[in-house]
């Protein structure tokens, strides 16, 4: 199972306000046993959202909003990608994880969908597009 490890914005973050040496130390550490457990497949810190945009979709209209964007606690700070057996695997993975920012922090769990979980949507062909994309995503 693949699991999508989201660390929360907090003030701090959507300031632009960078991580000390300590964390970035202690988060290095992390990622190392991560890496040797074989659990980690990605992850990365992002800019604030004063740094980015949405597109609104409304039926065939696309409307840009740039950022920033007012809830922080709605945004997203970075991402991990787990590969693990379970729900109860990537959480205590987490458990593991240094405080990402610098006061309370939160981060949440969310599992990425497997192809066999679209069903008959997902037919022969779909599936054999999507594994053609995944190999040359690979490649890259």
């Amino acid at each position: 199972m693949r699991f999508m490890v989201i660390v929360k914005a907090t003030q701090d973050s959507e300031a632009g306000k960078m991580p000390e040496q300590s964390l970035l130390e202690a988060m290095g550490k992390y990622n190392e046993e991560l890496v040797k457990a074989g659990v980690l497949l990605a992850g990365e810190g992002l800019h604030p959202s004063s740094k980015g945009a949405r597109v609104r979709f409304n039926g065939s209209t696309r409307t840009v909003i740039d950022g920033p964007f007012a809830e922080t606690k709605e945004l997203v700070a970075g991402f991990w990608l787990f590969q693990v057996k379970s729900l109860e695997e990537a959480i205590e993975w987490v458990k593991r994880c240094p405080n990402p920012m610098l006061g309370e922090s939160e981060i949440e769990i969310r599992r990425v969908f497997d192809p066999e979980d679209f069903g008959a949507a997902l037919t022969p062909e779909l599936q054999a597009q999507e594994e053609s994309l995944r190999k040359q995503v690979a490649k890259n």
